[in-house]
């Protein structure tokens, strides 16, 4: 199950478009949403952090260095910053392998104001066949890898390396139905009653769901799994989660709230404090070892919570007054 942990960044992808489009929808379909605005928001959002990833990861210029050409290592030092490597395969991860998903994320931003302005659906069964439609596309890209095998990998998995691989896995075209279904989302969001029982049996099928199809292993191909098959899953816990109801109010207690709120920077900076703490060795200076890694992932909350607010939040506020006109 740990190793299935890749699924959460479809789950991720699609949570960005539900959230994008649960605030700005209404908006952008009475023309009242401000883009300049609306771009400047989402750069304060996520570019301090990405930028502190970045910087962590300073230490692995040496290995990308070794492990690319020269051409494609300072490719690799341009684009990065710019959050655009990842429409090239080789670099998409770059310094710091989950920093490929700002680079989707950026792209999604993009093209969210056109799609926020879709005219809001009337009757629940046709929008769901339309949603019905964009899951299908996004299992295209898995059906077709595994159909024509083009990197000759006989079982791939989350280890495996090969150029097509590596842009189903990162390139942000490949994602764009995740993000397209979580704007879609939002909109069923709006219809759907959030008392009752029907999104708490939602979300509990979503739970369900997912924890099956993972305990199958490897019987549910890689290619499939890592983007678009679980989309109805992943929606049917965002809706449960959205309702009123005992599953939401259960994750909703404010332990848990509270730590939710550094999920982008655990996300984005987990594979930099992971090393910090194993490089170091503090854990074995401490005679601590013996309680890792369950020692760790304490530590890379905390030090997640400690970025969120002393770095997170001040640089969005001096990045926004910055920005603003007499600010």
């Amino acid at each position: 199950m740990v190793n299935a942990g890749f699924v959460s960044v479809s789950y991720f992808i699609l949570l960005s478009g539900f959230v994008l489009g649960y605030n700005y929808n209404a908006r952008a379909r009475a023309g009242q949403l401000d883009v300049k605005r609306f771009y400047k928001a989402r750069f304060t959002r996520i570019y301090p952090i990405y930028l502190l990833s970045l910087l962590l990861s300073w230490g692995m210029l040496g290995q990308e260095y070794a492990s690319h050409t020269h051409a494609m290592f300072w490719t690799g030092m341009v684009l990065t910053p710019l959050l655009v490597q990842g429409w090239i395969p080789a670099i998409a991860t770059f310094l710091n392998t989950p920093a490929w998903t700002m680079s989707a994320e950026a792209f999604y931003y993009v093209i969210f104001p056109w799609l926020a302005r879709w005219k809001r659906p009337e009757k629940v069964g046709p929008y769901l066949w339309k949603m019905a439609g964009v899951w299908v596309l996004g299992m295209i890209p898995g059906a077709l890898y595994m159909y024509f095998n083009p990197d000759g990998i006989a079982h791939p998995d989350r280890f495996s390396y090969g150029h097509w691989l590596w842009a189903l896995k990162y390139t942000p075209y490949a994602h764009v139905p995740s993000f397209v279904f979580g704007v879609m989302l939002a909109e069923l969001d709006e219809i759907v009653p959030r008392g009752g029982w029907l999104r708490f049996c939602l979300g509990i099928g979503g739970f369900a769901g997912i924890y099956g199809l993972l305990t199958m292993g490897a019987l549910v191909p890689y290619a499939i799994i890592h983007d678009g098959l679980l989309m109805p899953l992943f929606a049917c816990i965002v809706l449960g989660l959205a309702g009123q109801n005992p599953l939401s109010r259960a994750l909703g207690v404010r332990p848990l709230v509270f730590v939710g709120e550094a999920s982008y920077c655990l996300y984005l900076l987990h594979y930099n404090f992971w090393n910090l703490i194993h490089g170091s060795h503090v854990l074995d200076r401490l005679g601590l070892m013996r309680f890792d890694p369950w020692l760790s992932y304490v530590l890379l909350i905390c030090l997640a919570l400690l970025a969120l607010y002393f770095v997170e939040k001040p640089a969005q506020r001096q990045l926004r007054k910055l920005m603003t006109p007499g600010g």
